[in-house]
């Protein structure tokens, strides 16, 4: 199909700038990313739409940055160039699509005929194969947008931005020199992207709601599992109010640290199966009912693959599917059946929650010891941390000392437990810092081991940069 021309348009607009339009529209402020021959015309239009660039010190780093970033703000957005910049970045798209991390990743391509052609530029393979670095991407990619033909470019951009925020997972734009200045229509900018959930079928929701709410009912010792796609998948109101109407007893895996109010008199602590302390594992485990919302059961975030919990007691609430014991329903979103669940559920049976402090355990209150111990570090940690602190904690140590810190409110935390790069947690830093700083200036606290740091040492540059001021903890492991 031709290309549709200039006259035809009412409000003709460059492809460059609809796009860093529509990032603006959805709440990104900052873009991350290294500038590279096939973007950099395109980096030009970030100003006028409102967008900070932040040039980072490579790929890799910037796609931590922008994993940080997501984490913070709910969606970020990282430019790399083709080939040499995108397969940098991409060890980190991986891990944002590993943990449901919302990246919409721009790749700055060569001009379109260069590509029909083959010919044999710099960034390639030198085979003519264009197509090679995208295939890459595809696999850790909710959806790939290819913006050539000028016709669908609008559709793709807002369908590709779209599937990113419901899925929460990264996109790929392919966006070619010649195409970031192509007149496409700006009119439909008037419109915003419609980011709501698809509803669930009425009938099949209600009939989920009446399966739930007969086990929660006949249940003796029920209890609320949160984990990260909880987080991911933007249900914490929904959780919140279910631990406030229910009473239940109410605990976190790992990676669902700082989706529950950790102050609540019915927050018990971290369940990690065989990882857990003793008194949170026997209650989740003795329970009758477990409502798991979100889980991932990676094994760092089960302690090994240690639950001790079946099935026959469990319903599982995802984003995709509701499980009920052995039975699943496909194509019911959570949200919807939480509220109805909330909504319809009156009274149940419940019992007391552990207590969790971080009162220091007896062997360490006055004791002479100057070394610093886990079992001192990390309850001191707790009594330290202020409400609404942003917690980054790398893969290792601090990853599994942060389960003993009970958090204030507020806080959110930020760790890699299933994908599990080192080094990530810097650039994590920085792009969180920068979102904090845009929504109020939050405090950000890092934790990372003195090896990790030597991965990624140098966004601390770029923390400077950017006027960021994290509080970052070296941890030294003799």
């Amino acid at each position: 199909m031709a290309d549709i021309t200039t006259r035809e348009l009412r409000q003709p607009i460059d492809v460059a700038e609809y796009l860093f339009r529509r990032l603006h529209e959805v709440g990104i402020r900052s873009v991350h990313g290294v500038p590279g021959d096939y973007n950099l015309s395109a980096l030009d239009y970030l100003p006028k739409c409102g967008l900070n660039w932040v040039g980072n010190c490579n790929e890799l780093n910037a796609g931590y940055a922008a994993d940080g970033y997501a984490r913070v703000n709910g969606i970020a957005a990282l430019i790399t160039t083709f080939g040499v910049g995108e397969l940098s970045a991409i060890n980190a798209v991986a891990g944002a699509y590993s943990e449901f991390v919302p990246i919409i990743h721009i790749v700055g391509q060569p001009h379109t005929r260069s590509q029909k052609d083959g010919m044999l530029l710099h960034h390639t393979l030198g085979n003519g194969d264009y197509n090679a670095f995208a295939n890459m991407s595809a696999a850790i990619s909710a959806t790939m947008a290819r913006l050539n033909e000028t016709y669908e470019i609008a559709t793709l951009i807002d369908n590709a931005i779209r599937e990113c925020w419901i899925r929460s997972r990264p996109v790929y734009i392919a966006l070619p020199t010649d195409v970031i200045t192509r007149k496409i229509e700006g009119e439909r900018l008037k419109t915003p992207i419609d980011l709501s959930l698809p509803p669930n079928d009425p009938e099949k929701e209600d009939y989920v709601v009446d399966v739930v709410l007969k086990y929660l009912h006949a249940a003796e010792r029920p209890v609320i599992l949160v984990d990260a796609c909880a987080i991911r998948h933007r249900v914490l109101d929904e959780v919140h109010d279910l631990v406030e109407a229910s009473g239940l007893p109410t605990f976190v895996a790992p990676m669902g640290k700082g989706a529950v109010n950790e102050t609540h008199k019915c927050y018990g602590g971290v369940y990690a199966g065989t990882g857990s302390n003793p008194g949170v594992r026997e209650q989740v485990e003795s329970s009758d009912l477990i409502l798991s919302i979100g889980a991932i059961k990676s094994d760092f975030n089960t302690a090994g693959f240690s639950y001790r919990t079946g099935q026959l007691n469990t319903i599982d609430f995802h984003s995709t599917y509701v499980r009920v014991r052995y039975s699943e329903y496909p194509d019911i979103n959570m949200k919807g059946v939480l509220r109805k669940v909330i909504q319809k559920m009156g009274a149940l049976k419940t019992n007391p929650a552990p207590h969790i402090s971080n009162t220091l355990p007896d062997q360490e209150q006055g004791s002479a010891e100057q070394r610093i111990t886990h079992a001192w570090l990390w309850p001191t940690v707790g009594q330290w941390l202020q409400e609404n602190d942003i917690v980054i904690t790398e893969t290792g140590t601090a990853n599994f000392g942060i389960w003993d810190t009970r958090f204030p409110s507020g806080v959110t935390a930020i760790s890699q437990v299933l994908w599990g790069s080192i080094g990530y947690s810097v650039g994590a830093c920085q792009g969180a810092a920068l979102a904090a700083k845009e929504q109020g200036n939050r405090r950000t606290v890092l934790w990372v081991g003195d090896g990790s740091l030597q991965l990624t040492l140098q966004e601390i540059s770029t923390m400077i940069r950017n006027n960021l001021n994290p509080i970052m903890y070296v941890c030294h492991t003799l």
